[in-house]
């Protein structure tokens, strides 16, 4: 069940990756993706013994569907992924010199696999269910195997290198994540190339090499799980982030209406957009970046407009118990705001007319508002909206 699995994913990757090719048909870099992953995914179609033997049968030609798995899913995909990160990380014309020379390598490669392949065949010994550990004794098969694993394996080694080396330096962060993935990717599948290399020494010694098979399909399901993931990632990453980035700012927005709520009900003249007040608006607030930003806005032009309300007296004696609660820091500073806030919208809404002598507290942190640092500010109020949740509701309940 792996190989069809690592196959469904190439082809996943395939019809994400195509769509590109319309806007993108002449980006080197993406076609040798397509012809890696279609590659990939052919040589996990003919790695399901089912369908490697319905191949042999249906040509008459014993061995056929394992000669189309190392040039498939070794040779020609390897070197497909190195163009293709040869583009992402050298300058074009570069990049088409390594490009030819890959190609023209990997080309020599399979040139001789194909002629060891068909000495091996000449030669008989009929169709093997293992071609490479079950023939690894042969002459012509460990030719073939050494040059197979040599390929594919200073493939990987070229790809963890590179991905080594430019992750560290690549400006992009989802490129330079791409890059580490990919290169996990090809660590697994240089395993597998050590695994199969065994083979010719373990037959010299009587060992059976598929008593250790199970390790095939683990480093195969390892490698192309990284390496899709890998890619790929510069193309969707961007698209998470922005994600991740909405779904942030819409909890930060949830937690923050209650804040809101409490200092816009007390001073609606703050408010840009009343209609956006409604329950509808806030559970689809639209452009959530912007909802935000006017509602940490708000808040602060709430807490501005409440400070004549505010008692520094009820400050001090705020500070005294949240510290003999065991608060310090932060969470201490967050937990006087709220109480000199919730007194002062109560003050206000006992007597809205009357208003105190002085400034009283600051209404918000001095570094909030002073270092121009936007997720700062959100991060000081939604410390004061949680405390501002916490407070009784009641002046009896706190009393």
């Amino acid at each position: 069940m792996v190989f069809p699995f690592c196959a469904a994913i190439c082809l996943l990757v395939l019809l994400y990756k195509v769509r590109d090719i319309r806007i993108h048909r002449k980006d080197p870099a993406l076609v040798a993706l397509l012809v890696a992953f279609s590659c990939k995914g052919a040589s996990f179609a003919l790695s399901t013994p089912s369908v490697s033997a319905a191949v042999d049968a249906r040509t008459g030609i014993p061995n056929l569907g394992a000669l189309g798995i190392h040039l498939f899913g070794g040779v020609a995909s390897s070197a497909a992924i190195l163009i293709a990160i040869a583009y992402w990380v050298y300058p074009p014309d570069e990049a088409c010199r390594k490009a030819f020379w890959r190609l023209v390598s990997s080309a020599l490669c399979a040139a001789v696999m194909l002629t060891m392949w068909f000495v091996a065949g000449s030669a008989g010994g009929g169709r093997a269910t293992h071609y490479l550990l079950q023939q690894a004794h042969r002459p012509p098969v460990t030719v073939y195997l050494l040059v197979y694993v040599t390929a594919f394996g200073s493939g990987m080694v070229e790809i963890i290198r590179l991905c080594w080396r430019f992750g560290r330096v690549a400006g992009r962060q989802w490129l330079r994540r791409g890059l580490y993935a990919t290169g996990i990717g090809a660590a697994a599948y240089l395993v597998y190339c050590i695994d199969r290399a065994s083979a010719v020494v373990a037959v010299q010694f009587g060992l059976n090499p598929l008593r250790w098979e199970l390790l095939t399909p683990l480093a195969n399901g390892i490698g192309i799980s990284f390496l899709a993931v890998g890619l790929t990632m510069p193309s969707w990453g961007q698209a998470t982030s922005e994600w991740h980035r909405k779904v942030r700012n819409f909890i930060h927005y949830q937690r923050l209406y209650a804040l809101w709520r409490a200092l816009t009900e007390a001073h609606p003249h703050v408010v840009l957009e009343p209609q956006h007040s409604a329950t509808f608006a806030r559970i689809m607030p639209g452009n959530i970046g912007y909802r935000l930003y006017r509602e940490v806005i708000e808040i602060q032009d709430g807490l501005l407009a409440l400070r004549p309300y505010m008692d520094p007296g009820i400050a001090a004696r705020a500070r005294q118990s949240a510290r003999q609660t065991g608060l310090s820091g932060e969470a201490l500073r967050a937990a006087v705001q709220a109480t000199v806030l919730r007194q002062a919208l109560w003050a206000k809404q006992a007597a809205p007319g009357m208003r105190r002598t002085g400034d009283g507290p600051p209404a918000v942190q001095p570094y909030a508002s002073r270092s121009g640092d936007y997720g700062a500010e959100v991060a000081w109020l939604l410390s004061v909206a949680r405390a501002f949740s916490n407070l009784p509701s009641s002046r009896r309940s706190s009393s």
